[in-house]
């Protein structure tokens, strides 16, 4: 046992160093059966949290779960659609948070104008699909369906237009710009007579695939098993990318911009495109939105939305899959589970839904001074704070043997100096 009591703590070791100290071992005794099982099922432990997933709605219907008529929740309507309503919106700006992810947690680029690319994609799904706009495309069989590769479209040109003319702004002065990009956006919705202004567009057409319904497990439960395979499908690219050259030269800008360019890295086209392929998820968000909501107007799409889920990506971590995914689930899910848990009332004197913002900034701090990499921040990113703290008023030992990340990153630039070359 002292063997794979070993494994364990070093497994936790390698990812939370401080924590796993403290564990206590009675902890790891009784905790080790669990993670043996839970490593020795490999990929298959996605397949399970993939049936999870899928048999959570389900379980929610009384009808198919009797005991649950008895069940008395503190939540109301636990067992009805609010608890689905919530997933519906927690997976929504899952979408929205991974996707940030790519353009400030593993580009750098600081993007506070990201809700204008959801803004987009579901404008541009509502146009196609409303009871006006439909008729436009009635040479296509399913309408709401071909929306979604249009929507996803017309946010990678977006991205394309907002990173083309900002190559050469970072930091603060980039952040400016998405702020004014998002109220460009923003203002031409709500004064457009092809988007009904203010009013917004009503009508909208729910996704139908010819004669099948979509309604057998109910509506809301439609758009939660819709948002499993886009979240899946996200996170299966973002994965690849962190592994791939690209996201190589993404960490690079991210580190050192100037250095970066100066190792023949191709800092122009991989800025343009992490914008176009970050705003490719908000695509298939807003697709979902316009279908979920049947109704959008610029009132839907605030400021705050993009600070909400940019406070998502830093508290779970910047450039982490799981850490954009606890986000989403903090600033979205939470706050409705605790408004209807309290049942209108107020918690320590605070509302709810109003004292949210205020609690999310306290959150960022504790975050910030604790765990500047976020609650659940990549292995290299912890590395990186680590060293950088560690280097404060220490002599560097220049005989230390470069990690392997190091060597990795040192591979990737010098292949990007040979093609310039050689081009």
């Amino acid at each position: 046992m002292a063997g794979s009591d070993r494994d364990l703590r070093t497994y936790l070791g390698d990812r939370y160093p401080r924590t796993a100290e403290r564990i206590p071992d009675e902890v790891i005794k009784v905790a080790q059966p669990l993670f043996g099982v839970w490593r020795a099922i490999g990929y298959g432990r996605y397949l399970l949290a993939i049936l999870v997933m899928i048999a959570i709605p389900i379980l929610m219907k009384p009808e198919i779960v009797p005991f649950l008529e008895d069940f008395d929740s503190p939540i109301p309507y636990i067992n009805g659609s609010f608890g689905v309503s919530v997933l519906v919106d927690t997976g929504i700006y899952i979408l929205l948070a991974l996707g940030l992810s790519i353009v400030v947690g593993m580009a750098g680029l600081l993007d506070l104008g990201y809700v204008a690319f959801f803004m987009i994609g579901a404008y541009t799904a509502a146009l196609m699909t409303d009871s006006g706009g439909a008729e436009q495309f009635h040479f296509v069989v399913w309408p709401n369906l071909a929306a979604l590769p249009f929507a996803v479209l017309v946010c990678v040109l977006a991205g394309v237009a907002l990173g083309t003319p900002t190559l050469r702004l970072r930091g603060d002065y980039l952040a400016i710009v998405t702020l004014g990009f998002h109220e460009i956006v923003r203002q031409t919705a709500n004064n457009l007579p092809q988007t009904n202004g203010s009013r917004g567009i009503p009508g909208i057409e729910r996704p139908q695939l010819g004669p099948i319904e979509f309604t057998v497990l109910g509506s809301e439960n439609y758009w939660f098993y819709l948002l499993i395979p886009a979240i899946i499908l996200a996170v299966i690219m973002i994965r690849h990318l962190e592994d791939s050259r690209i996201g190589r030269y993404w960490t690079a800008i991210r580190e050192d911009e100037v250095a970066a360019a100066a190792m023949g890295v191709p800092v122009v086209r991989m800025k343009v495109l992490a914008f176009a392929i970050g705003a490719s998820t908000s695509g298939v968000a807003g697709w979902i939105y316009a279908g979920y909501l049947t109704f959008i107007s610029p009132a839907n799409f605030p400021l705050l939305a993009s600070i909400l889920i940019l406070a998502a990506v830093v508290i779970g971590g910047l450039g982490s899959i799981s850490g954009a995914v606890l986000g989403a689930v903090l600033v979205q899910g939470l706050p409705q589970v605790v408004r209807e848990a309290s049942g209108g009332e107020t918690i320590f004197g605070f509302d709810p839904e109003t004292g949210r913002i205020a609690v999310f900034g306290f959150l960022l701090i504790v975050v910030m001074i604790f765990r500047p990499g976020g609650l659940l921040a990549p292995k290299r990113r912890r590395v990186e704070l680590s060293e950088a703290s560690a280097a404060e008023g220490v002599i560097v030992d220049e005989t230390a043997q470069p990690s392997k990340d190091e060597i990795e990153f040192a591979s990737s630039v010098h292949e990007a100096a040979q093609h310039k070359e050689g081009s």
